[in-house]
């Protein structure tokens, strides 16, 4: 009896660690798919801005790190130097100033956009802005100095590059020109009428109040005001 009972345990210990390893291995590969298909994902991205060659691509390709953040937790600090660009895959995020303690919104980003403190980057000054994690989320990063030598390895790259700083250029004036020139009723109205739709249904209204100067109260007597119209 004594030796079947070591042969169930041996059996039995065999499975468990047969388990183990096909768990483990299974979770690795999860792991692996998910990467792969967010570095796709930016691939895409990039030729958006960009047809680039598997040559190119390769060029970028070991540099790339999935990353995930909690919501609430910092893509960048106030204060801090930034150095690193990212493509959002899940989840979105708040970009805002503090000026006398009180903060400005300034941006949302969503899945399939481009994430970084830019001028932080390009400069190599301390960021001015916090870039916070409105939930749980997800995005392939990868370094600005390594950006800024594929400029140099490719027309490829040098065509991203520029139409990225452009692309950055135009949010950032359309932003002036709307804190500017709009009451905030018309920036209300346009937000409503414009492709940012996503900013209303799953961003939270005190965050939306703040994007657009003013408070959640103001906001609901202002849609309150537009729906009687």
């Amino acid at each position: 009896m004594n030796g079947f009972y070591k042969i169930l345990f041996s059996i039995s210990c065999y499975k468990f660690l047969i388990n183990c390893y096909l768990q483990n291995y299974f979770y690795i590969y999860c792991m692996n798919t998910n990467e792969a298909e967010a570095f796709k994902l930016l691939r895409k991205q990039i030729t958006v801005f960009s047809s680039i060659t598997d040559t190119d691509w390769e060029m970028l390709l070991p540099f790339l790190e999935l990353k995930q953040l909690r919501k609430n937790e910092l893509f960048i600090a106030e204060g801090k130097r930034a150095n690193e660009i990212g493509l959002v895959i899940t989840g979105m995020f708040r970009q805002y100033y503090t000026k006398d303690g009180e903060e400005k919104t300034t941006y949302f980003f969503f899945e399939q956009h481009f994430i970084s403190a830019y001028i932080s980057c390009i400069t190599g000054k301390p960021s001015l802005v916090t870039i916070e994690a409105l939930s749980d989320a997800s995005y392939v990063s990868f370094s600005f100095t390594k950006m800024n030598e594929l400029l140099y390895s490719s027309m490829a790259w040098q065509k991203f590059g520029r139409l990225i700083a452009e692309y950055t250029m135009i949010g950032l004036e359309e932003r002036m020109v709307s804190l500017l020139l709009q009451s905030p009723e018309e920036r209300y109205v346009e937000l409503l009428n414009s492709n940012k739709i996503k900013i209303i249904e799953r961003i939270p209204q005190q965050y939306i109040a703040n994007y657009l100067g003013i408070t959640p109260v103001s906001m609901s007597r202002i849609r309150n005001r537009l729906l009687k119209k």
